[in-house]
Protein backbone atom coordinates (compact mmCIF):
# COMPACT_ATOMS: atom_id res chain seq x y z
CA UNK A 1 0.00 0.00 0.00
CA UNK A 2 1.28 4.11 -0.32
CA UNK A 3 3.01 5.08 2.77
CA UNK A 4 3.95 8.31 3.10
CA UNK A 5 8.15 7.81 4.24
CA UNK A 6 7.44 8.73 8.42
CA UNK A 7 10.97 6.49 9.08
CA UNK A 8 12.09 9.26 11.78
CA UNK A 9 8.32 9.32 13.76
CA UNK A 10 8.30 5.82 13.36
CA UNK A 11 11.31 4.77 15.29
CA UNK A 12 10.84 7.73 18.24
CA UNK A 13 7.23 5.82 18.62
CA UNK A 14 8.72 2.40 18.67
CA UNK A 15 11.41 3.84 21.26
CA UNK A 16 8.98 5.13 23.69
CA UNK A 17 7.70 1.88 23.86
CA UNK A 18 8.40 -0.63 26.16
CA UNK A 19 10.71 -3.42 24.69
CA UNK A 20 9.41 -6.27 26.86
CA UNK A 21 5.92 -6.16 24.54
CA UNK A 22 7.39 -8.48 22.10
CA UNK A 23 9.99 -11.76 22.59
CA UNK A 24 13.84 -10.70 21.65
CA UNK A 25 14.83 -10.98 18.00
CA UNK A 26 18.18 -13.07 16.66
CA UNK A 27 21.23 -11.38 15.55
CA UNK A 28 20.15 -11.69 11.63
CA UNK A 29 21.04 -10.31 8.21
CA UNK A 30 17.32 -8.97 8.10
CA UNK A 31 18.28 -7.98 4.65
CA UNK A 32 19.39 -10.86 3.63
CA UNK A 33 16.58 -12.81 5.35
CA UNK A 34 14.35 -10.47 3.20
CA UNK A 35 16.24 -11.69 -0.49
CA UNK A 36 15.87 -15.17 0.69
CA UNK A 37 12.13 -14.92 1.52
CA UNK A 38 11.61 -13.05 -1.96
CA UNK A 39 13.37 -16.03 -4.05
CA UNK A 40 11.30 -18.68 -2.32
CA UNK A 41 8.06 -16.90 -2.87
CA UNK A 42 9.42 -16.52 -6.71
CA UNK A 43 10.91 -20.37 -7.11
CA UNK A 44 7.50 -21.51 -5.73
CA UNK A 45 5.13 -19.34 -7.62
CA UNK A 46 7.57 -20.20 -11.00
CA UNK A 47 7.51 -24.40 -10.67
CA UNK A 48 3.71 -23.60 -11.65
CA UNK A 49 4.08 -20.34 -14.05
CA UNK A 50 7.51 -20.34 -15.70
CA UNK A 51 6.08 -16.63 -16.43
CA UNK A 52 4.67 -15.82 -13.05
CA UNK A 53 6.31 -11.87 -12.56
CA UNK A 54 7.44 -11.09 -9.46
CA UNK A 55 7.74 -7.59 -8.32
CA UNK A 56 9.02 -6.16 -5.30
CA UNK A 57 7.66 -2.96 -4.32
CA UNK A 58 10.30 -0.48 -2.12
CA UNK A 59 13.41 -1.17 -0.54
CA UNK A 60 15.86 -1.24 -3.79
CA UNK A 61 18.81 -1.50 -1.03
CA UNK A 62 18.32 -5.22 -1.63
CA UNK A 63 19.97 -5.22 -5.29
CA UNK A 64 23.03 -4.75 -3.88
CA UNK A 65 25.05 -6.63 -0.89
CA UNK A 66 26.45 -3.15 0.64
CA UNK A 67 25.21 -0.03 1.53
CA UNK A 68 26.00 1.17 -1.90
CA UNK A 69 24.15 1.09 -5.36
CA UNK A 70 26.75 0.12 -6.86
CA UNK A 71 28.02 -2.76 -4.37
CA UNK A 72 28.33 -6.43 -5.18
CA UNK A 73 24.99 -7.29 -7.26
CA UNK A 74 23.04 -9.83 -5.04
CA UNK A 75 22.69 -12.65 -7.92
CA UNK A 76 19.85 -14.75 -6.26
CA UNK A 77 17.47 -11.98 -5.98
CA UNK A 78 18.13 -10.01 -8.78
CA UNK A 79 17.75 -13.54 -10.88
CA UNK A 80 14.12 -14.37 -8.53
CA UNK A 81 12.62 -11.22 -9.60
CA UNK A 82 11.11 -9.53 -13.20
CA UNK A 83 10.54 -5.81 -12.07
CA UNK A 84 10.73 -3.68 -9.16
CA UNK A 85 8.56 -0.90 -7.47
CA UNK A 86 8.82 2.91 -6.04
CA UNK A 87 6.58 4.75 -4.50
CA UNK A 88 7.40 8.53 -3.67
CA UNK A 89 10.25 8.89 -6.72
CA UNK A 90 9.37 12.73 -7.48
CA UNK A 91 6.19 13.05 -5.39
CA UNK A 92 4.53 12.12 -2.13
CA UNK A 93 8.00 11.35 0.09
CA UNK A 94 7.17 14.26 2.70
CA UNK A 95 3.77 14.98 2.01
CA UNK A 96 1.11 14.02 -0.79
CA UNK A 97 1.15 16.42 -3.87
CA UNK A 98 4.57 17.26 -2.55
CA UNK A 99 7.61 17.12 -4.86
CA UNK A 100 10.13 15.01 -2.96
CA UNK A 101 13.56 16.38 -1.84
CA UNK A 102 15.98 16.08 -4.52
CA UNK A 103 18.54 14.47 -1.75
CA UNK A 104 15.85 11.03 -1.64
CA UNK A 105 14.81 11.65 -5.24
CA UNK A 106 18.87 10.98 -6.17
CA UNK A 107 19.51 8.27 -3.60
CA UNK A 108 16.34 6.43 -4.99
CA UNK A 109 17.54 7.04 -8.72
CA UNK A 110 20.26 5.54 -8.23
CA UNK A 111 19.52 2.50 -6.99
CA UNK A 112 16.36 2.21 -9.52
CA UNK A 113 18.79 2.46 -12.58
CA UNK A 114 20.90 0.04 -10.94
CA UNK A 115 18.04 -1.83 -11.51
CA UNK A 116 17.23 -0.89 -15.39
CA UNK A 117 20.84 -1.89 -16.01
CA UNK A 118 20.29 -5.23 -14.93
CA UNK A 119 17.54 -5.88 -16.56
CA UNK A 120 15.12 -5.63 -14.18
CA UNK A 121 11.98 -3.12 -15.04
CA UNK A 122 10.75 0.02 -12.67
CA UNK A 123 7.87 0.84 -11.99
CA UNK A 124 6.56 3.40 -10.29
CA UNK A 125 3.81 5.38 -8.30
CA UNK A 126 4.05 9.08 -7.54
CA UNK A 127 0.92 10.50 -4.77
CA UNK A 128 0.35 13.92 -6.49
CA UNK A 129 -3.30 15.29 -7.50
CA UNK A 130 -2.78 18.63 -9.21
CA UNK A 131 -2.60 18.00 -13.38
CA UNK A 132 0.07 20.34 -13.65
CA UNK A 133 2.42 17.61 -10.55
CA UNK A 134 0.41 14.48 -12.75
CA UNK A 135 2.13 15.47 -16.10
CA UNK A 136 5.44 16.16 -14.18
CA UNK A 137 5.73 12.77 -13.13
CA UNK A 138 4.84 10.97 -16.01
CA UNK A 139 7.12 13.25 -17.90
CA UNK A 140 9.66 12.63 -15.62
CA UNK A 141 9.50 8.96 -14.94
CA UNK A 142 8.82 8.17 -18.76
CA UNK A 143 12.23 10.14 -19.27
CA UNK A 144 14.14 7.45 -16.85
CA UNK A 145 12.83 4.75 -18.91
CA UNK A 146 10.06 3.79 -15.96
CA UNK A 147 6.69 2.94 -16.39
CA UNK A 148 4.38 4.99 -13.69
CA UNK A 149 1.35 5.64 -11.89
CA UNK A 150 -0.01 8.97 -11.12
CA UNK A 151 -2.05 8.32 -7.83
CA UNK A 152 -4.25 11.16 -6.70
CA UNK A 153 -5.73 8.62 -3.82
CA UNK A 154 -3.08 7.52 -1.02
CA UNK A 155 -5.76 4.88 0.07
CA UNK A 156 -5.36 3.86 -3.86
CA UNK A 157 -9.16 3.55 -4.07
CA UNK A 158 -9.75 5.34 -7.21
CA UNK A 159 -8.88 5.33 -11.40
CA UNK A 160 -7.99 9.06 -11.92
CA UNK A 161 -10.11 11.33 -13.53
CA UNK A 162 -6.74 12.56 -15.14
CA UNK A 163 -5.60 12.06 -17.74
CA UNK A 164 -8.63 10.93 -19.37
CA UNK A 165 -6.93 8.11 -21.07
CA UNK A 166 -3.66 6.41 -19.49
CA UNK A 167 -0.38 7.86 -20.02
CA UNK A 168 1.34 6.75 -23.05
CA UNK A 169 -1.96 4.64 -24.39
CA UNK A 170 -1.85 2.00 -26.91
CA UNK A 171 -3.32 -0.83 -28.02
CA UNK A 172 -0.25 -3.09 -28.32
CA UNK A 173 -0.64 -6.61 -26.60
CA UNK A 174 1.46 -6.46 -23.53
CA UNK A 175 2.55 -10.23 -22.17
CA UNK A 176 6.01 -9.19 -20.68
CA UNK A 177 7.14 -6.56 -18.10
CA UNK A 178 9.22 -4.76 -20.54
CA UNK A 179 6.46 -4.11 -22.90
CA UNK A 180 4.60 -2.16 -20.13
CA UNK A 181 4.00 1.82 -21.02
CA UNK A 182 1.65 2.46 -17.58
CA UNK A 183 -0.66 0.78 -15.47
CA UNK A 184 -2.98 1.22 -12.92
CA UNK A 185 -2.48 0.64 -8.97
CA UNK A 186 -6.08 0.67 -7.73
CA UNK A 187 -5.62 -2.31 -4.06
CA UNK A 188 -8.81 -0.94 -2.28
CA UNK A 189 -12.24 -1.23 -4.07
CA UNK A 190 -14.04 0.17 -1.27
CA UNK A 191 -15.75 2.81 -3.72
CA UNK A 192 -16.88 0.26 -5.68
CA UNK A 193 -20.44 -1.52 -4.20
CA UNK A 194 -19.80 -5.12 -6.25
CA UNK A 195 -17.23 -7.26 -7.22
CA UNK A 196 -18.84 -6.83 -10.70
CA UNK A 197 -19.07 -3.38 -10.41
CA UNK A 198 -15.41 -3.38 -10.02
CA UNK A 199 -14.54 -5.91 -12.60
CA UNK A 200 -16.63 -4.02 -15.26
CA UNK A 201 -15.57 -0.79 -14.41
CA UNK A 202 -11.41 -2.29 -15.11
CA UNK A 203 -12.58 -3.49 -18.19
CA UNK A 204 -13.46 -0.03 -19.45
CA UNK A 205 -9.66 0.67 -18.79
CA UNK A 206 -6.99 0.63 -21.68
CA UNK A 207 -3.98 0.37 -18.83
CA UNK A 208 -1.55 -1.96 -20.17
CA UNK A 209 -0.89 -3.41 -16.20
CA UNK A 210 -3.30 -3.15 -13.66
CA UNK A 211 -2.37 -3.94 -9.69
CA UNK A 212 -5.05 -4.93 -7.91
CA UNK A 213 -5.89 -6.76 -4.26
CA UNK A 214 -7.49 -10.69 -4.25
CA UNK A 215 -10.40 -9.65 -2.90
CA UNK A 216 -13.30 -7.31 -3.38
CA UNK A 217 -13.92 -6.63 0.65
CA UNK A 218 -13.83 -10.52 1.51
CA UNK A 219 -14.37 -12.31 -1.55
CA UNK A 220 -11.78 -13.93 -3.54
CA UNK A 221 -11.66 -12.84 -7.58
CA UNK A 222 -12.23 -15.97 -9.48
CA UNK A 223 -10.27 -16.74 -12.50
CA UNK A 224 -12.75 -16.37 -14.57
CA UNK A 225 -12.89 -12.18 -13.29
CA UNK A 226 -8.94 -11.95 -13.49
CA UNK A 227 -9.20 -13.83 -17.10
CA UNK A 228 -11.63 -11.02 -17.88
CA UNK A 229 -9.30 -8.21 -16.50
CA UNK A 230 -6.45 -9.21 -19.48
CA UNK A 231 -8.30 -8.19 -22.32
CA UNK A 232 -7.90 -3.80 -22.18
CA UNK A 233 -10.94 -1.99 -23.53
CA UNK A 234 -9.50 -1.13 -26.53
CA UNK A 235 -8.72 -4.98 -27.33
CA UNK A 236 -4.99 -5.01 -26.93
CA UNK A 237 -4.00 -7.93 -23.98
CA UNK A 238 -2.87 -6.63 -20.57
CA UNK A 239 -1.17 -7.88 -17.22
CA UNK A 240 -3.29 -8.46 -13.94
CA UNK A 241 -0.95 -8.57 -11.16
CA UNK A 242 -2.29 -9.37 -7.63
CA UNK A 243 -0.72 -7.36 -4.22
CA UNK A 244 0.15 -9.34 -1.33
CA UNK A 245 2.07 -7.66 1.75
CA UNK A 246 5.10 -9.60 2.85
CA UNK A 247 6.56 -7.71 5.46
CA UNK A 248 2.91 -7.27 7.46
CA UNK A 249 -0.09 -8.76 8.69
CA UNK A 250 -3.47 -7.45 7.99
CA UNK A 251 -5.97 -7.87 10.02
CA UNK A 252 -8.62 -7.67 7.70
CA UNK A 253 -7.19 -10.84 6.05
CA UNK A 254 -9.92 -13.27 7.30
CA UNK A 255 -8.21 -16.28 5.29
CA UNK A 256 -5.33 -15.94 7.65
CA UNK A 257 -6.02 -13.65 10.99
CA UNK A 258 -6.97 -14.81 14.05
CA UNK A 259 -8.60 -12.23 16.36
CA UNK A 260 -7.42 -13.86 19.75
CA UNK A 261 -3.72 -12.97 18.11
CA UNK A 262 -1.57 -9.74 19.38
CA UNK A 263 1.86 -8.52 19.25
CA UNK A 264 3.90 -11.55 20.13
CA UNK A 265 1.43 -14.48 20.13
CA UNK A 266 1.77 -15.51 17.60
CA UNK A 267 5.84 -15.00 17.90
CA UNK A 268 5.90 -13.86 14.07
CA UNK A 269 3.58 -11.17 15.02
CA UNK A 270 5.49 -7.65 16.36
CA UNK A 271 3.79 -4.07 16.38
CA UNK A 272 1.04 -2.61 14.99
CA UNK A 273 2.20 0.16 12.40
CA UNK A 274 1.04 3.75 13.95
CA UNK A 275 0.26 4.99 10.27
CA UNK A 276 -1.93 2.00 9.14
CA UNK A 277 -4.39 0.75 11.71
CA UNK A 278 -4.60 -2.99 11.61
CA UNK A 279 -1.20 -3.24 9.88
CA UNK A 280 1.11 -5.19 12.41
CA UNK A 281 5.31 -5.63 11.05
CA UNK A 282 6.31 -9.68 10.78
CA UNK A 283 9.42 -11.39 11.90
CA UNK A 284 9.15 -12.24 7.96
CA UNK A 285 12.11 -15.04 8.44
CA UNK A 286 9.90 -16.98 10.41
CA UNK A 287 8.55 -20.40 9.30
CA UNK A 288 4.95 -19.78 10.28
CA UNK A 289 4.77 -16.80 8.70
CA UNK A 290 5.95 -17.56 5.42
CA UNK A 291 3.93 -21.18 5.78
CA UNK A 292 0.74 -18.47 5.61
CA UNK A 293 2.07 -16.63 2.47
CA UNK A 294 3.49 -19.68 0.08
CA UNK A 295 2.79 -23.37 2.08
CA UNK A 296 -0.27 -24.64 -0.16
CA UNK A 297 -2.83 -24.22 -2.04
CA UNK A 298 -4.93 -22.46 0.96
CA UNK A 299 -2.01 -19.93 1.46
CA UNK A 300 -1.81 -16.75 0.29
CA UNK A 301 0.47 -17.02 -2.54
CA UNK A 302 -1.28 -20.31 -3.30
CA UNK A 303 -4.87 -18.50 -3.69
CA UNK A 304 -3.35 -15.84 -6.12
CA UNK A 305 -1.97 -18.74 -8.51
CA UNK A 306 -5.30 -20.01 -8.77
CA UNK A 307 -6.69 -16.92 -9.77
CA UNK A 308 -4.44 -17.18 -12.89
CA UNK A 309 -3.10 -13.70 -11.85
CA UNK A 310 0.32 -13.35 -14.02
CA UNK A 311 2.18 -11.80 -11.32
CA UNK A 312 2.64 -10.48 -7.69
CA UNK A 313 3.32 -7.27 -6.45
CA UNK A 314 5.18 -7.24 -2.99
CA UNK A 315 4.88 -4.95 -0.28
CA UNK A 316 6.64 -3.89 2.79
CA UNK A 317 9.94 -5.32 1.20
CA UNK A 318 11.71 -2.80 3.46
CA UNK A 319 10.33 -4.17 6.20
CA UNK A 320 14.40 -4.92 7.09
CA UNK A 321 14.31 -1.28 8.21
CA UNK A 322 11.81 -1.69 11.30
CA UNK A 323 14.39 -4.22 12.26
CA UNK A 324 17.42 -3.46 11.97
CA UNK A 325 16.27 -0.30 14.13
CA UNK A 326 14.47 -1.92 16.28
CA UNK A 327 14.37 -0.88 19.95
CA UNK A 328 17.11 -2.13 22.04
CA UNK A 329 19.02 -3.97 19.31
Amino acid sequence: MGRVMLSVLFSSVLLISSCSTTPNIPDLDFRQEMRDFVVIISNTAKKVNPAFIIIPQNGQELISLTDNPEGPLATAYAAAIDGTGREDLYYGYTGDNTETPPSENNYMLKYLNRFKREGIEVLTTDYCSTPGNMDNSYQYNYNEGFASFAADQRNLNNIPSYPAEPWNVNTNNITDLSQVKNFLYLINSENFNSTQNFIDTLKLTNYDLIIIDLFHNETEFTKSDISSLKTKYNGGKRLVIAYMSIGEAEDYRSFYWNNSWKTGSPIWLDRENPDWAGNYKVRYWEKEWQDIILSGSSSYLGKILAAEFDGVYLDIIDGFEYFENYPGF
